[in-house]
């Protein structure tokens, strides 16, 4: 269950893969899911929703899926309509770990991070691989930070503005509480964001202005805390029984909006596996080195 080929050109880039920085010799200390993901004790998680059950059957293993956050508004559209303009750039990168039992699992990888492909003379962004080859070559460097093994992840999904925003409509609204106020504007991507901090119902375009805020000030590390933020909302409000009978329908609608190679009846089982812990969640993002000025932007990987 691997991503869809690519073509040779990129599968003979994808090859080597090298992580580094300027030379640093980045290496990622951990050995598997084992360390990065610890099992959580089962002694302190909630009771199941055992309505939840009646979705679908749980996936036999655990399944992994890598999910790529799009800046462009729908999938398959030629240009981001953001900045930088052009192909669509991957925004968040999340991996996810669905158990048949047990919470489910969330690794964010930052797009910071600095990887090095064969045939290159300088480290570039994780988050710049989407551009150059799709999910093949993000799925690649993935697999080889994380420690996965062969074949894994075993799913993606692309998410792109729009299909957040259909999300969001579909449920209403979601409660969060951003850390900061969010102000910012930009009129060459057409977009205006101004959100108060605080606990606040938030509709679909609210929340595409949360998950893009980047300030000043925290960078890329503040709006991985605002995917975290987003991530368990979404799961808080799925998980409440009575949304039990929208997931179908939901699921199809979002199939329809993601670039995916899940089925139906999979995206089904997962959400089953997933919700039926309540609101438990393991969530971490991959430890990266204090930014440093002449790395321009790119960070390595904590030992």
């Amino acid at each position: 269950m691997a991503p869809r080929p690519a073509p040779a050109s990129v599968r003979r880039r994808r090859a080597a893969i090298r992580l580094a920085v300027a030379g640093l010799g980045v290496v990622l200390g951990v050995a598997g899911l084992g360390l990065l993901w610890p099992r959580s004790d089962r002694s302190q998680e909630p009771e199941a929703l055992g309505r939840v059950a009646d979705l679908a059957q749980p996936p036999t293993r655990p399944v992994t899926v890598l999910v790529i956050g799009s800046d462009a508004d729908r999938a398959g559209d030629r240009s981001n309509g953001a900045a930088p303009p052009g192909p669509a750039n991957s925004d968040a990168l999340l991996l996810l770990r669905v158990q048949p039992q047990g919470p489910l699992e969330v690794l964010e990888l930052p797009i910071e991070a600095a990887v090095q492909l064969p045939g290159q003379q300088r480290p570039q962004a994780l988050g710049s691989l989407y551009r150059q080859g799709g999910v093949a070559l993000v799925a690649d460097a993935v697999r080889e930070l994380a420690g996965l093994p062969s074949g894994q992840p075993d799913r993606y999904a692309v998410i792109p503005r729009g299909a957040l925003r259909q999300l969001i409509a579909a449920l209403g609204a979601v409660d969060l509480s951003p850390l900061r106020a969010m102000r910012y504007s930009d009129r060459r991507q057409n977009l205006r964001i101004d959100l108060q901090a605080g606990l606040q119902r938030l509709n679909g375009q609210q929340v595409e202005q949360f998950v893009r805020f980047r300030d000043p000030v925290t960078g890329e590390e503040g709006r991985r805390q605002q995917h975290e933020l987003l991530v368990r909302a979404l799961q808080r409000d799925l998980a409440q029984p009575g949304r039990l009978p929208q997931l179908a329908p939901l699921a199809r609608q979002m199939l329809a909006a993601t670039q995916t190679d899940l089925s139906e009846a999979e995206l089904l089982s997962l959400l089953a596996a997933g919700l039926s812990q309540g609101e438990a969640m393991d969530f971490k993002a991959l430890p990266l080195e204090p930014s440093q000025p002449q790395h321009k932007g790119l960070r390595q990987l904590a030992p």
